[in-house]
């Protein structure tokens, strides 16, 4: 406190002697020695101001504002910086045209304006801080979707069971923001909480899943709150994809099939699946393994990786073992392709078809 106020006592000195100075050019003081004696008083008095009113300009407004600082949210000192900055960049515009004003009004106007201009910025950024967050919430949320460089789209409960859209999300190739209704969530732990067996592990492998993808850093998992008035989960979920111009992301043939009548885009893991899995033609070699025999006397049944059916000819001995087979035939059907196989080296006489019964 005592280098202030020697501090402030040595300007206030300094400031009344060129202020005495100044005066004693415009007076008629006279003599000298009047003169000197005009100037050490009242450079004296300054000093003794500058000395008394130092914690008044200096410590008091600081103890002042570091309590306002200390009271004040960060909420609060971003919006006011923010606004403040903006008002003074905003005088920063106005300083040339201010500095055409006629006399000394040009010189100060521009400082003055600057003064008004970063208080009411910092007091409107200070009073709307809320709208602010919201505002750079959102460019930040713009900037993500443009970067992930995918729309957002709406999940439903058939595929977040089914899972596999948690693996192709864990790969990479599905990014953005992949959106769960209140009511999705609310179905999955319906199910999750139901004495069925069936339906409680169905709803906790929804859960699950939900969990692994809210995990990965490719994809934003949002919950949202919205509640269509529509018939049922589906319903709510198409009503939502055309209010929000979004795809829906799902598995289900019915819900596929009613999103496509309405005009809304849909996404079938489905058709994902189909599009991805190798391509097997005739005359082929693939090792399959046997499970159960066929509804021919003589057939065996085994499925691929993907799930794709494989009747076997004469491969009922091989039940419970893996073999290898040689295609002969592919059949694409509504629910799926079947794949027409004989074991490695065996010739199989085509089957004839059975005559209509009359």
């Amino acid at each position: 406190m005592a280098f202030i106020r020697l501090g402030a006592a040595l300007l206030g000195w300094f400031f009344g002697f060129f202020l005495g100075a100044s005066l004693l050019e415009v007076s008629r003081v006279t003599p000298v020695s009047n003169q000197v004696l005009v100037v050490f008083l009242l450079a004296t008095a300054c000093a003794i101001l500058g000395w008394l009113g130092a914690p008044y300009v200096t410590v008091l407004p600081a103890r002042i504002i570091k309590a306002r600082i200390q009271a004040a949210s960060a909420g609060d000192l971003v919006g006011g910086a923010v606004g403040g900055g903006a008002g003074l960049i905003l005088a920063l515009f106005l300083a040339f045209p201010l500095s055409f004003l006629p006399d000394n009004v040009g010189r100060f106007a521009p400082i003055i304006a600057a003064i008004v201009l970063g208080a009411i910025g910092a007091a409107a950024g200070t009073i709307k801080r809320a709208e602010l967050g919201a505002l750079a919430r959102e460019i930040r949320q713009g900037r993500r979707d443009r970067v992930a460089g995918t729309e957002r789209a709406l999940l439903d409960t058939s595929v977040i069971i089914d899972g596999r859209v948690a693996d192709v999300v864990k790969s990479g190739f599905i990014r953005g923001t992949l959106v769960v209704p209140r009511f999705i969530l609310a179905e999955l732990q319906f199910f999750a909480d139901s004495p069925d067996a069936s339906k409680r592990e169905r709803g906790r492998r929804g859960l699950e899943m939900l969990s692994r993808m809210q995990k990965e850093a490719t994809v934003q998992i949002e919950l949202l709150d919205a509640d269509p008035v529509a018939n049922g989960a589906d319903g709510k979920l198409v009503a939502l994809a055309r209010e929000l111009s979004v795809p829906i992301m799902t598995n289900d043939y019915g819900l596929n099939r009613v999103a496509e009548l309405q005009g809304v885009t849909v996404l079938n893991v489905n058709d994902l699946a189909k599009a991805v899995r190798p391509v097997v033609l005739p005359s082929e070699e693939i090792t399959v393994r046997i499970t159960q025999e066929g509804k021919e006397p003589g057939q065996g049944l085994g499925y691929l990786e993907d799930g794709t059916m494989v009747v076997v000819e004469n491969g009922a001995r091989h039940v419970n073992t893996e073999l290898t087979v040689t295609v002969m035939r592919v059949l694409q059907t509504v629910g799926g392709r079947m794949i027409f196989a004989q074991p490695k080296g065996e010739i199989v006489e085509a089957r004839r078809p059975r005559a209509a019964s009359h």
